[in-house]
């Protein structure tokens, strides 16, 4: 594990990665990363809907896909010391 990259997902989600978003694979997870720092409060976003499973699959899911694949093709160790500070210091 890393300090900064891609946080591990429920299982299951890593296999249904497909083509280019499965260079998400290629990095360590990490303790913190844009994704999870976006999404600090996603217990709360599924408890506020209907279907917490289908909100994930439709929505947070494919967009912590996004963030995760820009986080790779766009890596910069400045931005890893933004996302530890934006972790620590909110």
């Amino acid at each position: 594990m890393s300090l900064v990259g891609p946080r591990p997902d429920v299982p299951g989600y890593a296999d249904r990665l497909q083509g280019e978003d499965r260079i998400i694979l290629s990095l360590r997870p990490g303790i913190t990363g844009p994704a999870s720092i976006k999404y600090k409060d996603e217990e709360s976003i599924l408890a506020a809907v209907d279907n917490p499973e289908a909100y994930n699959d439709r929505i947070i899911w494919p967009d912590k896909v996004r963030i995760n694949r820009e986080y790779v093709n766009n890596y910069s160790l400045l931005h890893d010391i933004r996302y530890i500070f934006h972790t620590i210091f909110g």
